[in-house]
């Protein structure tokens, strides 16, 4: 099956869930860990979600994507260890904890094979086009950069043509009265 967008994931999928799950939980944890663990534990559990589906929009560069992954397994982690304080504190019984915990592991395992198995990802052999210059500058600069207005098949990442803007010199500073 073809994977058209990062919300078809399993491991996206799971992910959410997990994190809603959480956040239903978190509404339970006394007001004075409001800021504390209340706050860092959505965050942490959101933030597996936002990196799976940035890494998605990265599949064209495999080290931006396997990075972006990375991060996600990092905030898995984190969560992991919040999940670790919210039992110990008495926040989660242990079964919800256990539970859990089953859950980012298997995120966590699902990351990793998609990291270690980038490339079938990544799709390296992708064509893209460079935009064109008047995107990157205006009309009346665009004559000066010598740059033809066609569109630029490129294989491989696009990238923006060289261009460097005009620097005006910074106003001279009011002298004070003396």
């Amino acid at each position: 099956m073809r994977i058209a967008d990062y919300k078809q994931l399993r491991v996206y999928e799971l992910a959410f869930e997990t994190a809603m799950e959480i956040f239903v939980l978190s509404k339970k944890f006394p007001i004075e860990e409001r800021f504390a663990l209340t706050d860092q534990i959505r965050r942490s559990s959101r933030s597996v979600c936002t990196n799976i589906a940035e890494a998605w929009r990265k599949r064209r560069y495999e080290a931006a994507f396997v990075s972006k992954l990375s991060d996600s397994d990092t905030e898995a982690a984190e969560t992991e260890v919040h999940l670790d304080f919210a039992f110990r504190c008495g926040y989660i019984d242990s079964q919800t904890h256990t539970n859990l915990r089953d859950h980012y592991d298997h995120i966590c395992r699902q990351l990793t094979n998609m990291m270690h198995d980038a490339p079938s990802w990544c799709g390296n052999d992708c064509k893209f086009s460079e935009m064109p210059i008047e995107y990157f500058v205006g009309a009346d600069e665009r004559e000066n950069c010598g740059e033809s207005k066609e569109r630029m098949s490129v294989k491989g990442p696009a990238r923006a043509r060289s261009y460097t803007p005009t620097i005006h010199a910074p106003h001279a500073p009011r002298s004070t009265p003396s």
